[in-house]
């Protein structure tokens, strides 16, 4: 019996000293379901590239730190149609990946899985969680308000577990180096009248490692991507 054929996209590990997370998730991952599979690194000193290149797993490293480049690097990395970022730090449901790549296959054009809203959990707790709760639901309230034409609601805008076409990403010209990326992405999408999915995820706890963002610098990064795409509600008014 012949193997399914692989999808044409690419699963991109977005890593940064995550051995600990990888190694509790790395059975869950479907990396045999991709045609591409690869990492983007920002430096791991953790073993990390050790585990992945002794797996096959092919290392792009990045030139300088930041999320926003890592999804740029990966798009010039890649000949894959599709695009799917997965960090595997705990945070993020492997079994979602091969969910967010079906719904860029029924023709969204972006795939978000969303940690808040209708359906979606969270295995995390206390007030860094509250409080980054309601920091996502204010961006999002904004970035819907100015930017969404006759989509439906954008509850998660900022999540970075998401998926889009290769294309896509490199018409949407980003600029952002860190991790407002999403935000960027998200807003230039609706501006263009995009179709955007979510499916609701469960977010988990972190496992290892150290958190890449903490919430009161990086709403005020995201404030200021914000501003800088104000401009782009042209495309809305016309």
């Amino acid at each position: 019996m012949s193997a399914a054929p692989k999808r044409d996209a690419a699963l991109v590990l977005l890593t940064l000293n995550e051995v600990q997370g990888l190694n509790t998730l790395w059975d869950q991952i479907p990396v045999d379901q991709f045609r591409e599979c690869f990492a983007v690194d920002g430096g791991s000193t953790d073993g990390t590239v050790e585990f992945l290149t002794e797996r096959g797993i092919p290392v792009v490293t990045q030139p300088i730190r930041g999320r926003g480049v890592a999804f740029r690097v990966a798009a010039e990395a890649s000949s894959a149609e599709r695009l799917i970022f997965f960090s595997p730090d705990g945070n993020e449901d492997p079994a979602d990946i091969v969910r967010l790549d079906d719904r860029l296959i029924d023709g969204a054009r972006i795939a978000i899985a969303r940690r808040f809203g209708p359906g979606a959990r969270n295995e995390e707790d206390g007030e860094i969680i509250k409080l980054r709760a309601r920091v996502n639901d204010t961006l999002s309230r904004i970035c819907n308000g100015l930017f969404r034409t006759d989509q439906p609601r954008v509850y998660d805008t900022i999540n970075g577990f998401r998926a889009l076409r290769r294309a896509d990403l490199l018409e949407l010209q980003t600029t952002v180096k860190r991790f407002p990326i999403e935000y960027q992405i998200t807003i230039r999408s609706l501006s263009r009248g995009w179709r955007i999915d979510e499916v609701p995820t469960t977010e988990g706890a972190r496992i290892g490692g150290v958190r890449k963002a903490s919430s009161w610098p990086v709403g005020v990064d995201h404030l200021r991507v914000l501003a800088s795409e104000l401009p782009n509600i042209r495309w809305i008014r016309g």
